[in-house]
């Protein structure tokens, strides 16, 4: 099976608080049409800060253009203040009508009800799905589409490393351990890995923390079913320990997000970091001097099988309260047309959700062609996506981390504990 092929079955089987309260309040999916029969519709999502500068708003005016009855609202911020915002119109019944998802949020959203049930929309706008090369399902019913994916590849602070006499990126767990606590040996606020943990936004687990399970070819399910005391997972929380006892990770991590995250590696504070392809363009503008350079996730010394790449998507959806569904489901339509989808996937460095579009490597950054046979190297691996709660899943394994990092109970301890919460979520 294709690396791409498995990609879509793989995911087929499957920002401040005061900022998200006025992004919700100015909430317009109850908005009517005025005098000239125009309707202005809402797209709340993340994406926008993550792109070149313009880019984003450059193809909604394109948009506008071809749709002039329409007008798109732009509520963009942080990926954590997108799901806080969005997490709170889904309580409140006040959700934008167009939204970016995470593939973790939508079974919360599903059952909440607060998502339109897309298979419908499909058949009332008569819109073939065949292109699209993966959904996201529920009961059969696709509630997400995802709009663009990423790889998450490990990324190097080149000079940090080789100031600290590293020659090359880590390749397996003795180096990439060893490289951590050269780094961190150079003193001053300088770390070898940022590793965020927090439990307002627990997707450290999945991207940080269960790839170093994915890499080597592990899996934290068996049958799908939770297996969190496997040899595999086992073996990674024990390594991620010894690192954290040795002062190898940057301090905070309880409370970093993955914004902070990306802030650190960016200023020049940590020598490694595993983080989304999407990220690129930031670092880029925030700190173009930064030397940098991105590798597949280091794997269990001698592995020499297949190895497990983290990947995430931006996801699009609609609101089941907006009043105006038919007008957001041209947007989504739009965003997923070959061409556009072609052009969003390239500007965000990143693989189409369209499988007859391409991204444009002429221009783009070296890094994404690298990125991408990184790609075609490995298998695609994200146990979260699909999975009843995951958020909820991701949050009960960080907190029984915590515990385990802090000394406050052993490995095994921890593990049995989360096993335990889990199971009784399945």
């Amino acid at each position: 099976m294709s690396n791409v092929a498995r990609f879509r079955r793989v995911v087929a089987t499957g920002i401040a608080a005061v900022a998200a309260v006025s992004m919700i309040a100015g909430c317009s999916s109850g908005a009517p049409a005025d005098s000239n029969g125009k309707v202005t519709i809402e797209l709340a999502q993340w994406w926008e800060p993550e792109l070149p500068k313009g880019e984003f708003q450059a193809l909604i005016d394109e948009f506008e253009k071809e749709n002039p009855n329409i007008t798109v609202k732009l509520l963009s911020g942080p990926y954590a203040s997108t799901k806080e915002q969005l997490f709170a119109g889904s309580a409140a019944g006040t959700m934008s009508d167009v939204v970016g998802l995470d593939g973790a949020w939508v079974s919360d959203f599903a059952k909440q009800g607060s998502l339109a049930d897309l298979t419908q929309l499909f058949k009332d706008n008569k819109y073939d799905d065949s292109k699209l090369a993966s959904q996201v399902q529920l009961d059969g019913s696709t509630y997400m589409i995802p709009v663009v994916n990423f790889v998450y590849p490990m990324f190097s602070n080149d000079d940090l490393l080789a100031k600290a006499g590293v020659t090359a990126p880590p390749t397996n767990r003795t180096e990439f351990a060893e490289a951590a606590k050269k780094v961190s040996a150079l003193g001053g606020d300088t770390s070898g890995w940022v590793l965020p943990l927090s439990s307002e936004a627990p997707n450290g687990i999945q991207n940080d923390v269960m790839s170093w399970v994915w890499a080597s070819g592990g899996s934290m399910l068996k049958k799908g079913k939770p297996d969190l005391t496997n040899k595999d997972v086992t073996s990674a929380v024990e390594y991620i320990k010894g690192m954290w006892d040795d002062g190898s990770i940057a301090p905070g991590s309880f409370t970093q997000k993955e914004q902070d995250k990306v802030e650190e590696f960016t200023n020049g504070r940590v020598g490694l970091m595993i983080d989304s392809l999407a990220h690129i363009n930031l670092i880029r503008q925030n700190n173009p001097d930064l030397k940098f350079s991105i590798s597949a996730l280091p794997a269990v010394d001698g592995y020499e099988g297949e190895r497990g790449i983290p990947y995430a998507s931006w996801g699009i959806g609609v609101s089941e309260s907006s009043k105006h569904k038919t007008e957001a489901f041209k947007l989504v339509e739009f965003l997923m047309s070959k061409k556009i989808n072609s052009q969003l996937s390239t500007m965000a460095k990143a693989f189409p959700g369209n499988t007859e579009s391409e991204p444009d490597f002429s221009d783009a950054d070296p890094l994404f062609k690298e990125a991408f046979d990184i790609y075609k190297a490995g298998k695609p691996a994200n146990e979260f996506v699909g999975l009843p709660v995951s958020e909820d899943l991701m949050r009960q394994f960080d907190e029984q981390f915590q515990k385990t990092l802090s000394g406050d109970q052993s490995v095994k301890a921890g593990l049995e504990a989360a096993q335990k919460s889990w199971s009784a979520e399945f």
